[in-house]
C-alpha cells in the first residue's frame, strides 16, 4: 500500500495525497483513490484527455467553482447539493480530479432487510425508484429504516431542482442527469448531485456522453446515428437536462418510468428500446393517446401497485405537478422548448407540499398524501379516509389599499402544522436563500378543545378581519368557515381565507 503525492495543475503550490492499494474503486470512466484522512478522493480518468477535455476540467474546478462561491447560498450548494470537484492533478499523463468525500448519510447503514447486503454502499437513486425494493414480499427489499416516507421524496426532488437551476444559471448542463449520478438519503431528505466533471459548457466543450438509459431525451436518441458534426444531431444540453429532471421527479414520487408502457415497436429488443425512448416515445399516462398504456398483467407482482397508473395515476400529485408533467411528457416530450424549467418544478413542488395531509393510518407506508380537492379525501396508498373536519386556507396577497388578490396557493391544515414567514408574506421566497431566522415558525395550527385554532408565535400584525380583532403574539384565533385572517399588514402581506370541509 503506497501513499502517493500529486501536484495541482491549476496551482502548482498545492499537492494532494492518495492511497494506492492496487485495487481502486472503478467508476464508469475513472479510477477512484481515497486520501489518507478520507476527506477527499482523487479520481483519475482511465483514458488520456485531449486539450479541450483538459480545459473543460480546469474551468469546472476553478472558474465555475468560484462562480458558486461568489453567488447566492454557496455553503448550501457546495455542502448540501453538489460534490463539486475543486482541483485537478496529473500523473503519468492521466488527469485526475479532487472531489470531497460523500457525507456518511449517503451510504446505507443497514441496506437490505434480510442480510444487510448493501451496508456501506452508496445510496444511488435507483434503489428508491424501483417498487420491488420496498415490497414486503420481495426477498431483496430494503430495510424500512432506509426508506423515509412519501414526503421525503418531495424535499429530495426540490433539492435536485435547485441544483439543476444553479447549473443552468451558470450556463452549464449536466449532460448525464440520472439516478446513478445523484445520491439521496430519504431519512434526512437529502440529495447530492455527483459526477460533475462531465459538465457541458454550451458552445465551447461538447458533451462526451449522451447520458444514461431511461433518462436520455428523445431527440438525442432519435439522432444518435448522425455524425456529431451534423447540424441535425442533438447532443445533451440544458433542454435534455430538463427531460431527465422530469423523469427523475416522476420516478421518485411514483416509482415507475413515465415512458415504459406496453407498446412494442420492434421485435429486436435494442431497436424497440431506442424507438420507445426516442422518436416513438409516448407518455404512459397520455390523456388522449392510449397507445402506450401499462398492462397490469405484464407487471411483476412486486411492481403491481406502483407500476399500474390506473391504481396510482399521476394526478394524485395535485394540480401543480399534474400540469407540469403534462407539459413535460405530452407537450414537451418531442418539443424541448416546451419543457418546464427547474425553477417551475421547484415552485410546483413547494406549493404541493402545502397541500399534503398526514394519513391517519399509523401503519401506512407513505404516511402522507396530497389533498384531492374533494369533500371526502382518502389516502391513495392505504385507502384510509380522512377523519373529522378539514380546514383549508386559501392564500390572498395585499395588492395595496387593502385589495386582496388570490394567489392560486392553498395551505391544507393539519394538527400541529407550522406556519412560516414565507406563508405570511410573498416577499419571503422559499428557496435556498432563506436565513435561519426565516426558517423559524411564526405560528402553528392545532386542534384544541374540539376547535381548530391558529396560535400566534411571531406575527405582530395578525388580525381576525371577520371579527375585527387583533391577535397578539401568544394568543390564538379560531378557524371557522369563511373566516378571514390577516397574517401581515406589510406590502405583499397575506391573508388566509378559511374553508371547513366536513
Amino acid at each position: 500500500m503506497n501513499t502517493i503525492t500529486v501536484k495541482s495543475i491549476i496551482d502548482v503550490s498545492k499537492s494532494y495525497q492518495y492511497v494506492d492499494d492496487g485495487n481502486p474503486k472503478r467508476g464508469g470512466v475513472k479510477d477512484v483513490y481515497f486520501s489518507p484522512d478520507r476527506r477527499y478522493v482523487v479520481a483519475f480518468f482511465r483514458d488520456p484527455l485531449d486539450f479541450n477535455q483538459k480545459e473543460r476540467i480546469k474551468r469546472i474546478v476553478s472558474l465555475y467553482l468560484e462562480n458558486i462561491k461568489k453567488g447566492n447560498a454557496p455553503d448550501y450548494f457546495l455542502n448540501d447539493i453538489f460534490r463539486w470537484p475543486y482541483d485537478a492533478v496529473e500523473k503519468d499523463g492521466k488527469i485526475g480530479v479532487i472531489v470531497p468525500i460523500y457525507d456518511r448519510k449517503f451510504f446505507f447503514s443497514r441496506g437490505r432487510a434480510a442480510d444487510d447486503g448493501l451496508k456501506g454502499e452508496e445510496k444511488k437513486g435507483k434503489w428508491f425508484t424501483t417498487p420491488s425494493f420496498r415490497d414486503d414480499n420481495f426477498p431483496l427489499r430494503l430495510d424500512k429504516s432506509e426508506l423515509g416516507d412519501w414526503l421525503s421524496y418531495f424535499q429530495i426532488a426540490i433539492n435536485i431542482c435547485r441544483g439543476v437551476k444553479k447549473m443552468h444559471q451558470m450556463g452549464l448542463a449536466h449532460s448525464d442527469l440520472s439516478y446513478n449520478n445523484i445520491l439521496i438519503d430519504p431519512v434526512t431528505k437529502s440529495a447530492n448531485i455527483i459526477d460533475l466533471d462531465g459538465l457541458v459548457v454550451p458552445g465551447m466543450f461538447p458533451p462526451e456522453v449522451i447520458g444514461t438509459a431511461d433518462f436520455i431525451a428523445p431527440e438525442v436518441l432519435s439522432t444518435k446515428h448522425l455524425d456529431t458534426k451534423d447540424p441535425n444531431r442533438c447532443l445533451p444540453n440544458q433542454k435534455t437536462d430538463l427531460h431527465a429532471l422530469a423523469v427523475l421527479i416522476y420516478m421518485y414520487l411514483l416509482r415507475r418510468h413515465p415512458l415504459k408502457g406496453s407498446k412494442v415497436w420492434d421485435l429486436d429488443t435494442e431497436r424497440d428500446e431506442l424507438l420507445a425512448m426516442g422518436e416513438k416515445a409516448i407518455f404512459v399516462e397520455h390523456p388522449t393517446d392510449a397507445t402506450n398504456r401499462v398492462k397490469p398483467d405484464q407487471l411483476r407482482k412486486w411492481d403491481a401497485f406502483w407500476g399500474d397508473p390506473a391504481k396510482l395515476p399521476y394526478t394524485i400529485l395535485g394540480p401543480y405537478l399534474t400540469e407540469l408533467f403534462k407539459r413535460a411528457f405530452v407537450d414537451g416530450l418531442h418539443n424541448p422548448m416546451l419543457r418546464p424549467i427547474a425553477n417551475e418544478w421547484e415552485t410546483a413542488l413547494l406549493k404541493t407540499v402545502d397541500l399534503i395531509q398526514p394519513c391517519s393510518n399509523p401503519n401506512c407506508s407513505e404516511k402522507w398524501y396530497v389533498f384531492d380537492n374533494t369533500t371526502r379525501p382518502k389516502c391513495p396508498f392505504c385507502g384510509t379516509p380522512h377523519r373529522g373536519s378539514l380546514p383549508i386556507a386559501d392564500l390572498y396577497y395585499n395588492a395595496g389599499h387593502n385589495v386582496w388578490k388570490p394567489e392560486n396557493h392553498r395551505l391544507m391544515i393539519y394538527h400541529n402544522q407550522y406556519l412560516f414567514k414565507w406563508h405570511a408574506s410573498r416577499k419571503i421566497i422559499r428557496n435556498e436563500n432563506l436565513t435561519q431566522d426565516d426558517k423559524r415558525p411564526v405560528g402553528y395550527f392545532t386542534f384544541y378543545q374540539n376547535k381548530w385554532v391558529l396560535v400566534n408565535q411571531g406575527l405582530p400584525d395578525l388580525k381576525d378581519l371577520t371579527e375585527g380583532k387583533s391577535i397578539p403574539i401568544g394568543a390564538m384565533v379560531q378557524l371557522t368557515h369563511e373566516k378571514k385572517i390577516r397574517l401581515s399588514d406589510d406590502e405583499g402581506g397575506r391573508l388566509l381565507y378559511i374553508t371547513l370541509v366536513n
